[in-house]
């Protein structure tokens, strides 16, 4: 009939436009992987910072791997895929993923936040000295939290979908059969308060660092020289704000998925996924700009790629 043409076109343009996304995103996020471990090897070293970005590219790049096959799948075959324990294990490593994301990316806001701003605070200068030997533990309680909230969420949710007695409908069991009830409430609880927690962390980061450059530029203002050190503060503050803008849209975007998740599938839904898989790849583009040997091997690399296209016209 002419709605389910319609409603296959509809899936078909959706799974078109969120697989440009997510194919962008995970070459960007390789990329930052892969030049940072051959960085490492080479140097036989590796800062903090450099650690944080290669988790950072490492979860970003699984996380899009791992919601594309649930998308394609959900999306084109669910009467397929919705078959036990598929809907488990994809939940649970889709939020073991998203978590590590999240986490670690506010451990690079407060990594940033702890390295460049000035503040005499007695506490603050011990996190600066201290900040080198505290990365790798909070990386790997970014893990492990996350790896915790994953193994909670395959529980609560193999639990509701046992209990529900029309979990064996064909089509889409999450939307159709399973509603918001006593089941799901830990679930969303456990994921509104992660999503609130990580926001929190990385936006005060922000504003604490934006607050620090400002301050120092105003300094620097009175000097009547305009040096190198003025344009630089003026980027990393430029670069704090679209973090800033990224993040409010992203962490939208997450309590709304969580409003969405149970209700059936509609544009609005489709429009909040989309913005999901569009944060992974900005987010770590605007990383590559503001780190000078990843910007630079970038250029590199692109500059090598249209060289031999155009040899090869």
């Amino acid at each position: 009939s002419q709605d389910q043409f319609n409603a296959t076109l509809y899936d078909a343009m959706a799974m078109v436009i969120i697989s440009l996304q997510t194919f962008i995103g995970m070459w960007i996020n390789a990329f930052i992987a892969s030049v940072l471990c051959i960085a490492w090897v080479k140097k036989k070293s590796f800062n903090s910072n450099e650690k944080i970005l290669l988790v950072l590219g490492f979860c970003r790049f699984w996380y899009l791997c791992i919601t594309w096959v649930y998308s394609f799948l959900s999306i084109l075959y669910p009467w397929r895929f919705y078959v036990h324990p598929l809907p488990q294990l994809f939940a649970s490593i889709q939020s073991f993923l998203n978590f590590c994301n999240l986490w670690v990316s506010a451990c690079l806001c407060i990594f940033y936040c702890v390295k460049i701003a000035t503040f005499r605070h007695i506490f603050f200068i011990y996190l600066k000295v201290k900040i080198d030997r505290i990365v790798p533990w909070l990386l790997l309680g970014s893990v492990l939290l996350s790896l915790v909230i994953g193994i909670l969420v395959f529980s609560i949710t193999d639990q509701a979908l046992c209990n529900n007695q029309n979990s064996t409908t064909r089509g889409n069991v999450w939307k159709l059969t399973i509603k918001l009830n006593e089941h799901f409430f830990p679930v969303f609880f456990l994921s509104g308060f992660g999503f609130a927690t990580t926001f929190i962390a990385a936006i005060s980061s922000a504003l604490l660092l934006l607050f620090s450059l400002w301050r120092h530029k105003r300094r620097m203002q009175t000097d009547s020289a305009k040096n190198i050190s003025m344009d630089a503060h003026v980027k990393a503050m430029k670069s704090i704000l679209y973090f800033f803008i990224i993040y409010s849209i992203n962490f939208t975007t997450l309590i709304l998925t969580l409003i969405y998740a149970t209700k059936k599938v509609n544009p609005v839904a489709i429009l909040i996924v989309l913005f999901q898989y569009t944060f992974p790849g900005v987010h770590s583009l605007i990383l590559i700009f503001n780190n000078p040997k990843l910007e630079k091997t970038l250029r590199r690399t692109l500059s090598s790629v249209m060289c031999k296209l155009c040899m090869r016209q």
